[in-house]
């Protein structure tokens, strides 16, 4: 039952108040037919408006079966519209981007009604109101009488308790109109109808209660409610009306589609920000692609190398930017130096010591198999340069190793100074063409494919590495004995005085692979060279008949097969040269560990076998110093014996045993001189970094400072910088380029805000069958979200199309592929990025929708 006691309603205007209730009491069955009569403005919509709780009194009580109004909240309002009351207006306030079935649905989607329920019951409604046949279409498909009947089915789908009809023929013509009020006059047997008409004729014949209102007050009452007939009713706790958000959406995109090109255009325009960030993203991950690329084909030609004996460059770098500082102030207006060469000299000076021996021993024990499980490869170096020689007969006995091509064009200083800076697997400090085969099958593999023969797979077999197009430099045939050295050295020689103005370049020499594969070399022990005379060994490398009858009874090594460097390997520019195996290494190790001079050193740690004195009381060999023993020695000696004794005493006066050991090529397997790490790509290098500082910490806190290691990484550390400065560019230009997409976002609030005005009506209609505050602020929300992920969507889907062309470009003009690659994750993040400024964005005007007056949005058009 509803009651209204004393209920007054004034509005506020800019001048004075009006008075539209005044004291207006009256009770409602719960089934009859009410019209309301009254001339305009007399009251009659506020009075329904009240009723149905779409605007509130003044002062008074309005009380729904049994229970007082006064204290309702919001919330208790929405709950009592979408439960208790529906709504029929006279122009018909249906959501014409909704289908029919949709307008009806509406009000069960507030209540929580499940999809199936509530499909079934909005055909059920229509069915009674007759327009089953009619649910797909649209309101502007349909007359005035069928609309009217959709607002009514509306209205009724929900079972209200009371229907609320302000003038529902108003709009219609007469047989419509008679049409509209049976269909009333059935609904009012089992519940409340009041209609609000200025239709006396129509009042009489289907109401059953006529009220007139006159200037906000009752006038007259054909049927009031007696004392007797008031009955309390017990009330029933209704679930609360919320509308989620995928009905949000729905109403959101069926409203927006029916504004395809404005959406469109505004999307477009919300995407331009996307679409430069992501060209952005785009190209700095294709060029950090690359460089990713560029550093894992480095990581195999560059490793990590750890020397016995490494040289702090850090300090020497320091030194050199130091020079454009401005920390050294000069405030006298004298001439004052800066510190710059000495700091240079002093940092070269620096070199530390690598206990590789220990790293070596943890690398092997049970704690350093992490360690070995995160590389891809460790390469022990050995410093062992095999004796090689080339007797090809008319071009003489060469030295192939160690390469003496640029001592003879006076160039081993230079080198000499090179190879302090340049780490051994430098390309540029290497001038050997006698090289090593990595001891890893895996990395060998990755670096060279074999091009004829096969694999070196003993100690005396090599191969013949060349370059990517089957090429081999003019310096490794000079250098391996192929071309003549001597006529080489002749016209530099020629060059340098001035007689001729350039060398002319010799005609291209060519090699069929039968060629290559029949060639061979000598392999000669460092032992082999040392001859012992009274006791004493002598060096006798200078003594040509001496060499020429080693190198005939030296070990042949045959060259078995030809390799070249892979495309992916940044070592297609390799000079070429032989290639041997860790066979070789270890047959040179093993043999030169048995040789008779090996054995004598061994065997007398204190002396030095090629002085015949103790290593701590050497002294340079004179006339004058000579003891009696030595007198008697080199009396026995011929003139070129003594030349060469002499010669070879004063080389050695300052050897220590284990240079000794080294140089007759005698070496401890346990002990390396450099250790080489290889990663499979930067970011693993990164690790292996760490994990050397991990071992560092480690010898520190165990007090052994003298096996903390230190290394120089060059490589690592310009592509790092490289990697740096572009990502340090990017982060500006997508700074710069957010300032479009925050652009774009207002630019979709204001948009909402426009589509607010535009659906204020649906405003209305929303509240009036029930929906919240927050509901009208979820619809708004959905909208721009709807915006935001077709912005955010279609700037990834034309950064995509974009991308095509520019990488084909940048391809053409550099051949580095693929230089625009837009990462799916950036795709993602760009698009929740779109979603929450746009979200943002909409807040405000959102806000704003949600605070509009149902009933002045029901009024407005």
């Amino acid at each position: 039952m509803l009651e209204c006691k004393n209920l007054v309603k004034d509005y506020q205007t800019s001048n004075e108040v009006v008075h539209a209730l005044k004291g207006v009491s009256v009770t409602f069955r719960d089934n009859e037919f009410v019209s309301i009569l009254g001339q305009s403005g007399c009251g009659k919509t506020t009075f329904l408006n009240i009723i149905g709780g779409l605007d509130h009194y003044t002062s008074g009580d309005l009380i729904i079966n049994g229970k007082s109004t006064k204290d309702y909240s919001d919330k208790d309002w929405d709950t009592y519209r979408n439960h208790r009351v529906g709504f029929v207006f006279q122009s018909y306030n249906l959501i014409m981007h909704q289908s029919v079935l949709s307008n009806v649905e509406l009000a069960l989607t507030l209540t929580g009604v499940g999809k199936e329920e509530r499909r079934q019951r909005a055909i059920e409604v229509l069915e009674k109101v007759g327009l089953k046949d009619q649910l797909d279409k649209k309101p502007t498909q349909m007359s005035g009488g069928q609309m009217q009947r959709v607002a009514i089915a509306r209205a009724l789908v929900n079972n209200p308790d009371i229907l609320l009809a302000d003038e529902p023929t108003g709009a219609l013509d007469s047989v419509t109109s008679v049409q509209i009020m049976d269909l009333l006059q059935e609904i009012a047997k089992d519940r409340l109808v009041i209609m609000v008409t200025h239709n006396p004729d129509l009042a009489k014949q289907y109401s059953t209660r006529i009220i007139r209102l006159l200037d906000g007050e009752i006038q007259s009452d054909s049927d009031p409610v007696s004392e007797q007939e008031k009955i309390d009713v017990s009330q029933e706790n209704l679930a609360k009306p919320s509308m989620s958000f995928k009905t949000a959406l729905s109403l959101s995109l069926n409203n927006l589609m029916t504004k395809k090109g404005r959406t469109f255009l505004t999307s477009f325009a919300g995407s331009i920000g996307i679409i430069g960030i992501a060209l952005i993203l785009s190209l700095s991950n294709g060029v950090q692609t690359y460089i990713n690329t560029v550093e894992n084909d480095t990581m195999a030609s560059y490793p990590i190398e750890i020397q016995d004996n490494s040289m702090d460059m850090s300090a020497m770098m320091s030194a050199m930017m130091e020079m454009h500082s401005d920390e050294s102030v000069n405030d006298t207006d004298n001439i004052t130096s800066r510190p710059y060469v000495n700091d240079i000299l002093n940092s070269l000076s620096s070199e530390e010591s690598n206990n590789l021996t220990a790293f070596k021993e943890y690398l092997d024990s049970k704690e350093g198999k992490e360690f070995v499980k995160n590389t891809k490869a460790i390469e022990y170096d050995y410093s062992i340069t095999p004796l090689i020689y080339n007797d090809n007969g008319d071009k003489g006995l060469i030295q192939v190793s160690p390469n003496g091509l640029l001592e003879r064009l006076g160039f081993s200083d230079m080198m000499s100074l090179q190879n302090q800076f340049m780490s051994s697997s430098t390309t540029m400090a290497n001038n050997e063409v006698w090289t090593k085969l990595p001891t890893s099958s895996v990395l060998r593999d990755e670096e060279y494919e074999l091009v004829n023969g096969e694999w070196a797979n003993d100690y005396n077999e090599v191969v013949l590495a060349v370059d990517e197009n089957n090429q081999i430099t003019d310096y490794a045939l000079y250098s391996l004995g192929l071309m003549d050295q001597d006529e080489l050295v002749n016209n530099y020689n020629q060059l340098l005085n001035g007689n001729i103005e350039k060398i002319e370049t010799s005609d291209t020499v060519s090699y069929t692979p039968e060629e290559i594969l029949n060639m061979s070399f000598k392999l000669v022990l460092p032992s082999d060279l040392y001859r012992e005379s009274n006791g004493v060994w002598i060096d006798q490398s200078d003594d040509e008949e001496f060499v020429q009858n080693v190198v005939d009874n030296a070990l042949e090594v045959k060259v078995v097969g030809i390799i070249k460097p892979k495309d992916s390997s940044v070592k297609r520019m390799t000079m070429g040269g032989v290639m041997y195996t860790d066979d070789m290494q270890d047959y040179i190790i093993e043999q030169s560990s048995q040789s008779e001079i090996a054995k004598q050193q061994i065997d007398n740690p204190n002396t030095n076998v090629f002085t015949g004195q103790s290593f701590d009381e050497q002294d340079e060999l004179s006339l004058s110093n000579l003891t009696d023993e030595q007198r008697m020695m080199m009396a026995s000696m011929s003139e070129s014996e003594l030349m060469q004794y002499m010669a070879s005493y004063n080389e050695n006066v300052n050897a220590t045993y284990e240079s000794n050991l080294s140089k007759i090529g005698v070496v401890d397997t346990d002990s390396p001189t450099a250790i080489s790490i290889y990663a499979s790509s930067f970011e693993q290098k990164e690790l292996i970094s760490d994990m050397i500082n991990d071992y560092n910490e480690e010898q520190k806190s165990n007090g052994e400072m003298a096996d903390v290691i230190t290394y120089n990484d060059f490589i690592g550390m310009m592509l790092e910088s490289v990697s740096t400065v572009i990502n340090m560019i990017s982060y500006v230009l997508i700074g710069f380029v957010s300032v479009s997409l925050i652009v774009s976002s207002i630019m979709i609030g204001i948009i909402t805000y426009i589509s607010v005005l535009e659906r204020t009506k649906e405003i209305g209609i929303l509240r009036a069958i029930g929906a919240s505050k927050k509901d009208i602020s979820r619809v708004f929300n959905a909208e721009t979200f709807i915006e935001g992920l077709i912005s955010g969507v279609l700037g990834i889907v034309i950064t995509l199309i974009l991308n095509f062309p520019i990488s084909t470009i940048v391809e053409h003009y550099t051949g580095v592929a693929n230089i625009a690659i837009l990462p799916w994750q950036g795709g993602i993040i760009l698009v929740l990025i779109s979603l929450l400024l746009t979200i943002i964005a909409g807040l405000i005007p959102s806000k704003y929708a949600s605070k509009k007056d149902p009933v002045e949005a029901l009024r407005s058009e």
